[in-house]
């Protein structure tokens, strides 16, 4: 069991103890704690909710909505969602905040609250941290009946958030029809099933496949969109003689393609397609984080940019985004922001925007990918158990390789000639990540073994 506070929201598996797991209590704690954060932002109570697919997704979301209601504030639930969708409410609906209820990429025994701010963005590092603290020291305290908060159903959103997309002058629909697409889609039994495919249809593609299609929460496959997790998605492609394959993630904020012959085209390259076709149009800066391939800087400076990296999480993206006025930004693992929508990870917008650049291309998705360069990235993770110093290992990591140039602005960055290493700490689960590239997909394999086993070494020698 595991319950992960951190300061952009409350993740764990449910039930268990209180305090060591998302149970009840701790939802109601820190649901409170959030609505306590709200009332001292102002007079506006209105907070804007909605769940992905997850089976615990009801419940969670009961014990939040009678908690918001008990301190007072009024709700919005927009049901079955995507967390793009409740980020562009809570703006539109000029709310004072939301709470997404998904755990993302995680599997079906983890929920979370991310915890929003009026701008429909994730809130800061000093609002989470107030919200920690007085969910654990302060004295809870409720409305009495006369002033309990209301609740109200929205189920227009998701329609609401495909006509904002429709009018983004770089999304051509009529270039899209004009392909007639074959596409297979991979919903992973969550809210990607209501939300792609009307999408799709939206932008004018007849012929959509859609697996894993029932939104029951129990997921297929492992929901995060990694190349083990895809082989029903890319054998499905192939099957069906598809254009291309579409994965997205439990809350569809993470994306990324298969191209026509079954290969992937890459998550690291989703972000990279789509910035090369909106620099196409806007030259500019992107930005993303330290653990992004270096073909979106390449692609940055064919187009006359420039290219800024962030520390790893969506809050550190967006801030920097904002800071050098980024026409385009994201992270690796398929996560794309574009700021003239909404500063947050938008897998629909992606679609739209990618399958523009492809009809526009000419080319075959297989063709297009060929397009860029060629950078391999390992992903690896070390699990860490309860007594175990991140600090003192990542300290004698930095020792042990000195002579490198070294980055400690979001854990521990290490660059070897072309070839970089970066090691941080997850928000969402105790573990390191262990994310290393190479134009090699062996050297960057020979990277991250080398550094685990240093890692492993220096675990095993503390506790002996």
């Amino acid at each position: 069991m595991a319950l992960i506070k951190s300061i952009s929201g409350i993740r764990g598996t449910i039930g268990g103890t209180p305090g060591k797991s998302l149970t009840p209590v701790d939802i109601v704690k820190f649901t409170t704690a959030y609505g306590a954060w709200i009332a001292q932002q102002g007079d506006n109570r209105k907070i804007i909710i909605g769940r992905d697919g997850r089976i615990s997704g009801g419940m969670v979301r009961d014990l939040v909505v009678a908690t918001l209601q008990g301190i007072g504030c009024h709700v919005t639930d927009l049901g079955l969602s995507t967390t793009p969708t409740v980020e562009m409410a809570v703006k539109a609906e000029d709310a004072a905040g939301g709470i997404i209820l998904t755990a993302s990429h995680n599997p079906k025994e983890w929920n979370a609250l991310k915890l929003l701010n009026n701008k429909g963005e994730f809130i800061d590092a000093t609002a989470g941290q107030w919200i920690l603290d007085f969910a654990e020291s302060a004295d809870l305290q409720y409305a009495d009946v006369n002033k309990l908060g209301s609740v109200t159903h929205d189920d227009t959103w998701i329609q609401q958030h495909i006509d904002a997309i429709l009018k983004h002058p770089l999304v051509d629909v009529e270039a899209i029809a004009a392909k007639n697409y074959k596409i297979v889609v991979d919903a992973v039994n969550s809210t990607g099933a209501i939300s792609v495919p009307p999408l799709l249809h939206a932008l004018g593609v007849k012929d959509v496949i859609v697996i894993n299609e029932e939104v029951t929460g129990r997921f297929a496959h492992n929901p995060e969109p990694l190349p083990e997790n895809l082989m029903e998605l890319c054998s499905t492609v192939t099957k069906q003689n598809a254009s291309l394959g579409i994965a997205v993630d439990p809350d569809v904020d993470r994306l990324c393609f298969v191209c026509e012959d079954g290969s992937l085209f890459g998550e690291e390259y989703t972000l990279v397609a789509v910035a090369d076709y909106i620099l196409g149009h806007t030259v500019g800066n992107t930005v993303s984080n330290l653990s992004s391939t270096r073909a979106l800087r390449d692609v940055t400076e064919k187009h006359g940019g420039q290219y800024f990296p962030s520390a790893v999480g969506e809050v550190n993206v967006v801030r920097k985004m904002k800071e050098v006025k980024a026409v385009i930004g994201g992270e690796g693992n398929g996560g794309i922001i574009v700021p003239e929508l909404h500063y947050g990870r938008d897998a629909m917008i992606g679609i739209a925007l990618f399958l523009t650049h492809l009809a526009k291309s000419g080319k075959t998705t297989r063709m297009l990918r060929s397009t860029y360069p060629d950078y391999f990235i390992s992903k690896n993770k070390i699990e860490l158990g309860e007594d175990v110093n991140v600090k003192q290992i990542f300290q004698e990591i930095k020792n042990k390789y000195k002579k490198q140039p070294i980055n400690t602005e979001d854990g521990l960055r290490i660059d070897f000639d072309n070839d970089w290493v970066h090691l941080r700490t997850s928000n969402t689960e105790p573990i390191i990540r262990i994310y290393s590239e190479s134009g090699s997909e062996t050297t960057a394999n020979n990277i991250a073994r080398r550094i685990m086993a240093d890692i492993k070494e220096m675990m095993m020698m503390k506790a002996d």
